[in-house]
């Protein structure tokens, strides 16, 4: 075949070909970010301990930066994501919206009911709403589990983590 004969690559093929190229950008922005915020903390010396408070999101940063480089080496070197052949999905089924809806409905209870019931309350309505939205339907199971789930995460968060949750009515029960 003669170099007058071979077909032209439509244009933008080659970002077609490397479009995870995109998401190496993605990543490298968002360590960016990360390191950023974190280097630029205000962190009192007497709040430090051992490990102070710009660890974990200096730790992170760097691990998205070396991710999005050694992602983007790959991609160059001709490397490429599997196509999705193991989903149980069938995509010529509409989409689910009244699960969306109920999960959307649910969080946004939760964030209004937060302050004045307490946690304890509006995080077993979370969570039975989310296990019903998700479609279970054990109505004498769901709610126990719901409750024991909430006040289990309460007691975590407030007394092993030292991480105030609002108690609402139950902050004296509690």
């Amino acid at each position: 075949m003669q170099a007058s004969q071979i077909p032209a690559a439509p244009r933008g093929s080659w970002l077609r070909e490397h479009s995870e190229i995109g998401v190496s950008l993605l990543l490298l922005l968002l360590g960016v970010l990360v390191l950023t915020d974190a280097l630029t903390m205000n962190v009192d010396i007497t709040q430090r301990g051992p490990v102070g408070p710009r660890t974990v999101p200096v730790v992170v940063g760097v691990g998205l930066l070396v991710v999005a480089v050694l992602l983007t080496l790959d991609v160059l070197r001709g490397g490429r994501g599997e196509a999705e052949g193991g989903e149980d999905i069938d995509l010529s089924e509409p989409s689910d919206w009244r699960t969306v809806l109920l999960l959307a409905g649910v969080f946004l209870a939760n964030a209004v009911l937060i302050g004045p019931l307490g946690f304890p309350v509006s995080g077993a309505l979370l969570f039975w709403g989310s296990a019903y939205a998700l479609g279970s339907r054990h109505y004498d199971r769901d709610p126990l589990i719901a409750a024991g789930l909430s006040l289990v995460t309460y007691f975590v968060f407030d007394n092993l983590l030292g991480v105030p949750l609002p108690g609402g009515p139950l902050m004296g029960v509690l």
